[in-house]
């Protein structure tokens, strides 16, 4: 780590191959306006730390094998316990080649981990936030979810005073404000603005700890579970961003559900299609990644997911 006058830059290796170009294209597609944006071949967004804030900007490092993470205002002197979030954002930790080995057995996945070697499930900086844009996401585009959630932002977030850079100047809503701001014409069905805002309650009460290093998944999952309007294709998402679990599989999404019917005809629901899947233990996120990802290819734009 280096440091210099309030900046300070992390090198965090990565084992290769590593597809920065589509990991950066998956943020792009989603990016929270305001809060985030992808620019210059970097990601970057306004963070916060311990009463500390400040801008984080990530690029890929043009020669060795790591991300260069920069740390930019107050927040730099937490740089080091930053190190642990920002490789978890960017799946630092997985294991290319034996994901691929594992993946390229299937027939089906094979030409897929051929095409694309090092594709990475892409994280999150928070898992409220990801919660939030799961539930804003139900039944909608990822386009038209990202426009909601820049509604969100400007009803319920905050403006950062004298932040230098103007695409991520908003502090993205806390559980409490979320819970409490007036949701009338943001453009969501009304049964999806009182699920939205009852997690928000649920996250600010403390009765589900989304973002807390001390419950496990299972629970997690549970707790998301027993709230109204949050269903398995919620769980699995954020189990696969937030929490990384590498063998989260959210069955009912409806690109990956065609994808697999278009293979194979007869399988056509979750419960049919579940043997065919169960094969791709125990990196079906992986798996998911790669069928977004080939239509997202396909199609030139950010789909899936």
């Amino acid at each position: 780590m280096s440091t210099l006058n309030d900046v300070a830059t992390l090198e965090l290796p990565f084992k290769a191959p590593f597809d920065w170009p589509r990991l950066l294209r998956f943020f792009s597609g989603r990016a929270t306006p305001g809060v985030e944006a992808v620019e210059d071949g970097a990601y970057r967004r306004a963070i916060e730390w311990n009463g500390d804030s400040g801008t984080l900007s990530v690029r890929l490092h043009p020669r060795k094998h790591c991300i260069v993470a920069s740390i930019d205002g107050p927040v730099s002197r937490h740089a080091d316990a930053l190190a642990v979030p920002v490789a978890k954002m960017f799946d630092l930790r997985a294991e290319p080649k034996k994901i691929a080995a594992g993946l390229a057995a299937d027939p089906w996945l094979a030409p897929l981990v051929e095409a694309v070697p090092g594709l990475r499930v892409p994280g999150a900086w928070s898992g409220f936030e990801l919660v939030v844009r799961a539930i804003v996401g139900q039944q909608v585009s990822v386009k038209a979810a990202t426009t909601i959630i820049g509604r969100l932002v400007q009803r319920a977030g905050e403006r950062i005073d004298g932040h230098p850079h103007e695409n991520t100047a908003w502090r993205f809503p806390t559980p409490a404000a979320l819970a409490e701001v007036d949701l009338a014409q943001i453009g969501m069905p009304g049964k999806r603005v009182a699920a939205l805002q009852g997690f928000a309650r649920a996250v600010a009460s403390g009765d589900v700890p989304l973002d807390s290093d001390a419950v496990d998944a299972a629970s997690l999952r549970a707790a998301l579970l027993a709230l109204a309007g949050i269903g398995p294709w919620t769980v699995e998402y954020v189990a696969m961003r937030a929490w990384r679990d590498p063998d989260a599989w959210p069955a009912s999404d409806l690109v990956l559900m065609q994808s697999i019917c278009a293979r194979d005809p007869s399988l056509v629901r979750p419960a049919q299609q579940r043997s065919r899947t169960d094969a791709w233990r125990p990196y079906r996120a992986y798996a998911a990644m790669h069928l977004w990802n080939e239509i997202a290819d396909r199609a030139g734009a950010a789909r899936g997911g």
